[in-house]
C-alpha cells in the first residue's frame, strides 16, 4: 500500500523502535497494572504493591525498569518515594486501551448475565 502526498508518511525505524520498546514493557500484566494506578494519580511503593497484588521487591523492580525507559518518575516526600506517570502519552494510551477491552468484556458478558436472571425465574 503506498500512501498519497497529502497522506501520512510511515514513521522512523527509531520511533517505531522506541514505540516497540514501551509496548514490550507494557505488556507485563504488572507494570501495565502499575501504570494503570499511577494513571489515577501519584503512589508510593507500598501502594503500589497493594493495589497490584505484588510484593514490594517485585514492585519495585518493576518500577525500575519503568524508570529506566521514563514513563515513570519519582519524587521524595520526607522518607518515601511518590511514584507518577512521566508520560502523559502513555497515560492516553494505556487508559484508552484498557477502557476499551473493559467495555468489550462488559458487553460480551451482559446477554450471559441476563441469560442467566432468566433462567433462574427473575
Amino acid at each position: 500500500m503506498t500512501s498519497s502526498a497529502a497522506g501520512p508518511t510511515d514513521p522512523t525505524a527509531e520511533v517505531l523502535q522506541n514505540a516497540a520498546a514501551a509496548f514490550s514493557l507494557l505488556s507485563s500484566t504488572m507494570r501495565l497494572h502499575i501504570v494503570w494506578v499511577l494513571a489515577q494519580g501519584d503512589c508510593d511503593v507500598t501502594g503500589l504493591a497493594e493495589r497490584v497484588g505484588g510484593t514490594l521487591p517485585a514492585v519495585s523492580q518493576h518500577l525500575a525498569k519503568l524508570k529506566l525507559a521514563g514513563l515513570v518518575r519519582a519524587r521524595r516526600e520526607g522518607r518515601r518515594q511518590v511514584y507518577l506517570v512521566d508520560d502523559p502519552d502513555v497515560v492516553t494510551a494505556v487508559r484508552l486501551m484498557v477502557g476499551q477491552l473493559a467495555q468489550r468484556a462488559d458487553h460480551a458478558n451482559r446477554p450471559a448475565r441476563l441469560r442467566s436472571a432468566r433462567d433462574l425465574g427473575a
